[in-house]
């Protein structure tokens, strides 16, 4: 049974627990509210929980772990002398399991029955061929001992979601059995149910953490071994970024810096002026019905994916650019990728986060210190340079940094707009890369881990890991040091 269909399963469960559960309640306090313990509903939920919560568990834990095992013991089972390395290994097991996946697909189709599947040998058929029928595609024959781990694959797995099938079906049931037997009118439900959700909500919240956990952990372990590989020094001074995967790489990151500040700069000297200007037009100028209007039409801007905002930049900002500036014109651009094309394009959509940021920060300044300006005589202009903006300055600097921050680990409208190459320039129409845009290019395709060619890219995450959180945490520490606080 598949894990859907095993959801669907422990869900109908637990719908009949709730049931269950708060009428044996009712039955136990002779159908009287009033003698419960607890509301009839508590019952309910604490017969449902107790299959939710062991089932359902127990399923992420098998999703997870046996995929782990699955992999472990059949590329264990693959000859040695038939790779090289971890990198190999690999891709060999990517074949195994395209392999495995074909054989499943054949047996759905009618094409293989079980038997034909387990004494299936290469010597005997064309496999590629085979696997072509149900539109499986191989680039190569498939090797004998590929085929067996592949057998060997599918046979693990076929037997790990029979027991995960009966696991999780047997643990439902005993809670539904376990609930139903301990339910009486003065089973104390309210506090079980109140418990059961409270480390549910903790436990929700600790993936947060143990997620970004497991990021920087990541980055940090294959960024030591890049480092082992390659000197620290070249990499945070050098001035040449020229990787070769056939040796003799020079992994400078300076012009990558370079490209990412540069592109950045102009974006948020695009996005601020706009967003705030618009932010304090929508929350001191604009009518109510302007404001509910104007407001969400901005923010959509928000909703629109990076790769149509780079597709935007690539076909219209990049040609409209070297119409003005072009050969044909002024003579300084020479095609349409480029760190001004880039810039406008991440700026347009840093827009409605600084204006919407900065104008909940507007808005929390008090009508009484406007009152009080305009009391004194000031115009309506001068009191919001002079008491509004002021007293909202700290957040709206906290917004321009978080923006900064964006705008340096945006990377589809760089790859679109501003180009592949590492420069050291001055000129914003001249092509660039960041980097981020050299993450994705350095880990395309089927790049061998232990090189110092595709570590790098966790290399440069890292670096880029530790600035945007340097930005974050400097805006934060802004916001909460020169926040005023009003009453």
């Amino acid at each position: 049974m598949s894990a859907f269909w095993i959801l669907v399963v422990v869900l109908a469960l637990a719908a009949i627990g709730y049931g269950l559960g708060r009428s044996r309640a009712m039955a136990s306090a002779g159908g009287d509210a009033r003698h419960l313990h607890s509301l009839p509903g508590y019952y309910g939920y604490n017969a449902a929980l107790s299959v939710l919560v062991p089932a359902l568990g127990l399923l992420v834990v098998w999703l997870i772990v046996q995929p782990l095992i699955v992999q472990g013991v059949v590329s264990g089972s693959i000859p040695e002398g038939t790779y090289a390395d971890a990198g190999a290994l690999n891709l060999l097991m990517s074949d195994v399991r395209r392999v495995a996946e074909g054989l499943d697909m054949a047996v759905a189709q009618g094409v293989l029955n079980a038997d034909q599947v387990a004494s299936l040998r290469v010597e005997d058929t064309n496999l590629r061929e085979l696997l072509g029928q149900v539109g499986v595609a191989l680039g190569s024959d498939v090797e004998g001992y590929v085929l067996n781990a592949a057998q060997e694959y599918r046979s693990m797995t076929a037997t790990g979601n029979l027991l995960r099938t009966a696991l999780v079906l047997i643990l439902a049931v005993a809670g539904l059995a376990f609930a139903f037997t301990r339910t009486n009118k003065d089973f104390r439900a309210r506090n079980v149910v109140e418990k059961v959700v409270l480390a549910l909500l903790i436990f929700a919240a600790s993936i947060a953490i143990l997620t970004t956990i497991g990021i920087v952990l990541s980055l940090v372990f294959n960024t030591i071994e890049f480092f082992k590989l390659y000197p620290w020094t070249d990499f945070f001074f050098g001035l040449t970024w020229a990787p070769s995967f056939g040796g003799g790489s020079e992994l400078g990151i300076i012009p990558l810096f370079w490209g990412t500040f540069y592109i950045s700069i102009i974006a948020l000297a695009v996005a601020v002026p706009i967003g705030l200007f618009a932010a304090v037009y929508l929350s001191e100028y604009a009518s109510p019905t302007v404001r509910a209007f104007a407001k969400p039409l901005l923010e959509v801007l928000a909703g629109i994916p990076t790769i149509v905002y780079g597709l935007f930049a690539l076909l219209t900002v990049g040609p409209a650019l070297v119409a003005v500036f072009g050969p044909d014109s002024l003579g300084w651009m020479g095609g349409s990728r480029a760190v001004m094309t880039a810039g406008i394009v991440m700026g347009i959509m840093l827009i409605p986060f600084v204006s919407s940021l900065s104008d909940d920060i507007i808005n929390s300044v008090p009508q009484a210190m406007r009152d009080g300006s305009l009391g004194l005589g000031a115009t309506k202009s001068e009191t919001i340079k002079q008491v509004v903006l002021p007293a909202a300055l700290p957040g709206i600097v906290g917004a321009v940094l978080l923006a900064a921050s964006r705008a340096i680990g945006e990377t589809m409208i760089v790859v679109l707009g501003a180009g592949a190459a590492a420069r050291l320039s001055m000129n914003p129409f001249e092509a660039m890369t960041t980097v981020t845009a050299k993450v994705v290019s350095q880990l395309t395709g089927d790049a061998d881990f232990a090189s110092p060619e595709a570590l790098v890219a966790f290399a440069l995450g890292m670096t880029l890991f530790v600035i945007t959180l340097g930005l974050n945490i400097f805006a934060l520490w802004i916001v909460r040091k020169y926040r005023e606080q009003y009453e």
